[in-house]
């Protein structure tokens, strides 16, 4: 059988992890980039530091590189949770020994595409692609929109080029197809607190660190360096947004009132804050994913979401791991059926882990600082520590394990409820741990499986 040529656009980490499992199974792949090689620029200052949790590294291991890329993370165990006029505190992100890794987005992705070229794949930085011919898999490239275009036929087109994606622009000119794009009203702008004169961090580098405030919050995760990328999330518009913020005494002023905590550990915080772009946040949904035999989205270009799960690189990663999976099950004698089967056991986790990453931004800058909130979370984990079968933690469903997002949504709704009886009972702060609580609890778990 003659090898298959296949194209795929986007050289991030999701289409740098495909092309890897493509090539693999022995296709000759090529990847199109209209950026630079990002291995000879320095990184943009649009960054949040991704989170690998298992679905990340389950993906890696599958294919082989999950040990290349280890060292490149920071175990973070815990939220430390830095309140104004209050002690810190922290919350488990799981049992002990469990963690999600800090990862920098521009680390990781040199190393990936270092791994691709290894194993063959060619890459074409700096080359646009304009238009997409879907039945016929032909790419055409060029250096401006209006300008002479190259023509390049491949077999099959995969669309990993983001949340904005030109494959899938095109693909939205098709008769039914369905899109639709929510940007929260909340954007982001990347700070730094930079490591110690000897190298070390300078607060604890096994955490993501929140400083909660409500419609505003900041967080930092750890880098091997001793930095930590921070990320301030705020309104574009409104009292305490981006817009309001508009000279150093202004922003000044509002890191004393709210974060005065931070004050000697971001020198360059007034640097940083002018020279890094104000970026905005959207979840994007859209299906089919697929276009006959032809062309296919995978990560970002089929399902953006917004980050405050930590999820949307762990998800896109999920996709390659289940595309390959369903190759190997299928065969690739008929990509159609590879593809309808993709996308319908895809598109309901997609759509799950976007509406949970929207209500998790809700818990982290509001709810994290809430005292009914914190006693909810230790309630769930006593009852949790001692029927483990009948409780799992949401969270934990989500980030420990690779059950589907789906499930863990309808699950995580279910112990909602439970807890929202449970937070009723009378004295609740005084006895949250009696026995009677914990049969409560039991009872009602045991008639929602029943």
């Amino acid at each position: 059988m003659k090898q298959q040529k296949i194209a795929i656009v986007g050289s991030g980490l999701v289409g740098s992890l495909l092309a890897i499992y493509l090539r693999k199974r022995n296709y000759e792949i090529t990847v199109f980039d209209r950026r630079p090689d990002i291995r000879k620029i320095k990184f943009s200052g649009r960054s949040i530091n991704l989170a690998m949790s298992v679905r990340g590294w389950n993906a890696l291991e599958a294919v082989g590189i999950k040990k290349d890329v280890e060292s490149l993370g920071t175990p973070m165990y815990h939220r430390h949770i830095h309140v104004n006029n209050k002690d810190d505190y922290t919350q488990k992100y799981g049992k002990d020994g469990e963690a999600i890794y800090s990862i920098s987005r521009g680390v990781l992705n040199r190393k990936m595409i270092d791994l691709a070229e290894a194993k063959g794949v060619v890459f074409k930085f700096e080359e646009k692609v304009w238009d997409v011919n879907l039945p016929e898999a032909k790419l055409y490239t060029g250096e401006t929109e209006k300008g002479a275009w190259e023509t390049h036929q491949f077999d099959l087109i995969f669309g990993c080029d983001g949340a904005f994606s030109r494959i899938r622009h095109k693909m939205q000119r098709r008769s039914r197809f369905n899109y639709s794009q929510d940007f929260l009203n909340t954007g982001y702008k990347e700070l730094t607190i930079p490591a110690a004169a000897n190298g070390k961090h300078i607060i604890d580098k096994n955490a993501l660190h929140i400083w909660p405030r409500g419609k505003f919050m900041l967080i930092a995760l750890p880098n091997l360096d001793g930095s930590f990328t921070c990320t301030l999330f705020m309104p574009h518009e409104g009292v305490n947004s981006f817009e309001s913020l508009k000279t150093e005494q202004e922003v000044q002023s509002f890191w004393e009132e709210y974060f005065p905590d931070t004050l000697s550990i971001m020198p360059t915080l007034l640097e940083d804050y002018k020279r890094n772009p104000t970026s905005a946040l959207v979840t994007m949904k859209c299906y089919p994913w697929t276009y006959w035999n032809k062309v296919a989205l995978v990560g970002d270009s089929a399902h953006a979401v917004v980050p405050f799960y930590g999820q949307g690189m762990n998800a896109g990663f999920e996709d390659v791991f289940e595309l390959d999976q369903i190759i190997e099950q299928l065969g690739d004698d008929n990509w159609q059926a590879v593809f309808e089967k993709y996308q319908q056991q895809r598109k309901p986790n997609a759509d799950a882990i976007a509406e949970l990453s929207y209500r998790n931004f809700i818990e982290m800058s509001d709810k994290t600082a809430d005292p009914d909130f914190i006693l909810r979370k230790k309630i769930e984990k006593k009852f949790s520590s001692q029927y483990p079968e009948l409780w799992e933690p949401l969270y934990s469903r989500v980030t420990f394990s690779n059950k589907p997002y789906a499930e863990a949504l309808s699950y995580g709704e279910v112990q909602a409820k439970i807890m929202d009886q449970v937070m009723q009972i009378k004295d609740i702060d005084q006895k949250w741990d009696a026995p009677a609580v914990m049969d409560f609890i039991k009872e009602k778990s045991l008639a929602s499986v029943s």
